[in-house]
């Protein structure tokens, strides 16, 4: 198996969690949380790991959000620019410090996941934070959100299927090229949409971030 099949199947893992909490079934450190008198609203607004824009924003809808995306899920640990700047200089708990997110690259993509296959495109993941219009990945209404998550369809059509040799530019047949790679969306099409919501709103309340993605537009946060 190579590098990067495992880790599509250490994000799909992660989103698997987050399903799992999200129906209650799961999450042994969110049910010890409960039993102390803590909702997942409370954790997650805790969990956090950088300010959040809550003017005009429902706080059980950004908290929730928050507790799917960053204590059930892991969700930056795939949509950050990869493990060397994920975490803050002295912040990284893999090497026994105090956790500390890195805000310069938290949910703004750039991981790069390599090929499909050798000389085909590299899947890149997608910068999260909302743009200079407010909404999250690039500046997607709910409804297209939902559609993505529950569709996996790819709006930006970044790597479609080859109609020739692979190149750089495209991914090969079977792959659909039509729909995200490596990104778990076959897990989180089951999610409600209450959850989803949830989700979409705390993205739209956490900084924008610049540049991660190649190719991102230089005013990109305005």
């Amino acid at each position: 198996m190579t590098k990067e099949h495992w880790l599509k199947l250490g994000c799909t893992g992660a989103v698997v969690a987050a399903v799992l909490a999200a129906s209650g079934l799961s999450n042994l450190r969110g049910a010890k949380a409960q039993s102390n008198g803590d909702s997942r609203i409370e954790i997650g607004l805790r969990a956090a790991p950088v300010p959040l824009n809550m003017k005009g924003r429902n706080p059980a809808q950004v908290g929730l959000g928050s507790y799917l995306v960053n204590v059930a899920g892991d969700c930056n640990g795939c949509h950050s620019a990869g493990p060397q700047s994920e975490y803050a200089r002295g912040g990284n708990p893999f090497f026994g410090q105090p956790t500390q997110t890195n805000p310069a690259t938290y949910l703004g993509g750039g991981r790069d996941f390599g090929a499909l296959i050798p000389g085909s495109a590299h899947i890149i993941s997608r910068n999260l934070t909302p743009d200079s219009s407010g909404l999250p990945e690039g500046g997607n209404s709910f409804d297209e959100f939902v559609q993505i998550m529950r569709t996996g369809v790819d709006p930006d059509q970044m790597h479609p299927t080859c109609t020739g040799a692979p190149d750089a530019n495209c991914i090969p047949a079977p792959f659909d090229g039509s729909l995200l790679q490596v990104m778990p969306w076959p897990n989180f099409k089951d999610l409600s949409d209450h959850d989803l919501r949830a989700i979409y709103e705390y993205l739209k309340a956490v900084p924008c971030v610049q540049g991660n993605y190649p190719g991102e537009a230089a005013n990109r946060c305005g």
